[in-house]
Formats: structure tokens, sequence, C-alpha cells
């Protein structure tokens, strides 16, 4: 099982979720320990600035952003709107 890192950003912008998308979240970060690459989490790699970071969909228009650390740690940097969460 992979080990996840909760980056300050990462648990400040998860707080500030409706409590809707906090309890989608934590389903989302267990697949995640299982599988990142998993179908139902919709993982990409980014590119330009962000290259070497990875994101995953929490719904419609919400999105995680992460890296990995090494083959099995995980550090997840930030959670928001998709429109916002790239900056």
């Amino acid at each position: 099982m992979i080990h996840l890192v909760f980056g300050k950003e990462f648990l400040e912008s998860a707080k500030g979720l409706e409590r809707k998308l906090q309890l989608r979240l934590r389903g989302k970060l267990n697949q995640l320990q299982k599988n990142p690459f998993s179908a139902s989490l919709h993982t990409k790699p980014l590119t330009g600035p962000l290259k070497g970071f990875y994101s995953f969909r929490l719904g419609k228009d919400y999105r995680v952003v992460f890296r990995f650390v090494s083959s099995n740690t995980i550090h997840l940097l930030k959670v928001g709107h998709r429109r916002d969460i790239y900056r």
C-alpha cells in the first residue's frame, strides 16, 4: 500500500470543501493508496510548468494535485476547483 503525505496547503484546501466533497475525497484517497492509476481516479500527468506532477478527479469539477516522492510515497499538494487548481 502506498503511503500518503499530506501537505499543509492540501489540508487547508480540503477543510474548505463542502462536506459531500470531503467524504468523496476520503474514498478517492483510499483508492489512490491501493492503485494511483485506477481508471476511476482518471489520473493524468501534468504538463508545462507542472511537469512531474499528477492530478486525479474528485467529481466533475474538482481535482487533486500530487507527486510521487518515491515508488511507495505520494505527496498530496492541493485540492480545488479545476479552474483554479493549476495556477
